[in-house]
């Protein structure tokens, strides 16, 4: 099944790079949101991380202009009617996830894949919102994803052979690896990733060394790219947060309880790069 026509939910970071990357490869693309000022936003975002693949020399102004030409952005749900695969890209909130997919499955065609950009969310939970729940499935992508190549594929317990195999060759087509796991808290990635911040801000917390030199731990000393704390401003400590608590409730193990000062800076709305204030300071 090849897909020509793509439909997105959601016009944030998330929302926005999926879009893009979709339509360099060559993809009709229609992004919808409930918010107008959010649909423009994420085209001026799109126009601009053009503009500078460009100016790198990356792509041609050719393509450029071919990628912005097949993206649409909508507040109207209707379009997303001829969609031959949709991405729900929400906030990780599960209530809000379950209310999009029951409205999509109302307008979307029957062999349509339905799949959700969700980094810590149960695919067999939401799946239960769906009629046609194996034409389900769990893409998790990752951020900034014009530069990121992976992509968990994630399989619900009814997830279909053929919905997996759709979405594998999705992913291969718009530039992506993507790899298959099986539907579990955190999946891989996260399971892994989110815990080691969540243990980092710990030692913030208790004082055991300060944020520059934990970072400089984990760079220089496990040769990781980023610090912990520069990256968990850089994932959204919100999103930080929601991973814990999905992974602690599930799991039912304190060691993954969330840390009290992630708490508190989410509580403060210090939530990292998007708010210009995290761990650290951003302009």
């Amino acid at each position: 099944m090849k897909i020509e026509a793509l439909g997105i939910i959601g016009a944030g970071q998330m929302g926005s790079g999926i879009a893009q990357v979709s339509a360099a490869a060559g993809i009709d693309v229609i992004i919808y949101d409930l918010n107008a000022s959010s649909v423009e936003r994420m085209v001026s975002s799109i126009e601009l991380n053009l503009d500078r693949l460009v100016a790198k020399d990356k792509i041609s102004w050719q393509d450029r202009d071919g990628t912005l030409a097949r993206i649409v952005g909508t507040t109207d749900l209707a379009p997303l009617a001829g969609a031959d695969f949709i991405i729900e890209a929400a906030t990780e909130d599960v209530r809000i996830k379950q209310s999009i997919l029951q409205d999509v499955g109302q307008i979307r065609k029957a062999e349509c894949i339905i799949a959700s950009n969700t980094s810590s969310v149960s695919i067999t939970k939401l799946a239960a919102t769906l009629k046609d729940a194996p034409n389900f499935i769990g893409m998790h992508f990752f951020n900034p994803v014009p530069a990121m190549g992976l992509v968990e594929i994630i399989r619900g317990i009814r997830t279909s052979d053929h919905a997996v195999a759709v979405t594998i060759e999705f992913a291969k087509t718009i530039g992506k690896t993507p790899i298959l796991v099986n539907n579990s808290p955190g999946f891989v990635v996260n399971r892994v990733l989110v815990p080691m911040i969540n243990e980092a801000i710990f030692l913030l917390q208790e004082g055991v060394a300060s944020k520059e030199a934990i970072d400089a731990a984990m760079t220089m000393g496990a040769n990781h790219p980023l610090g912990p704390l520069k990256l968990a401003d850089l994932i959204g400590l919100d999103t930080c947060l929601a991973i814990m608590t999905v992974l602690h409730r599930d799991f039912g193990d304190s060691k993954y309880r969330p840390a009290k000062l992630l708490q508190e800076m989410v509580d403060a709305g210090q939530l990292g790069r998007k708010t210009s204030q995290g761990f650290y300071t951003y302009q």
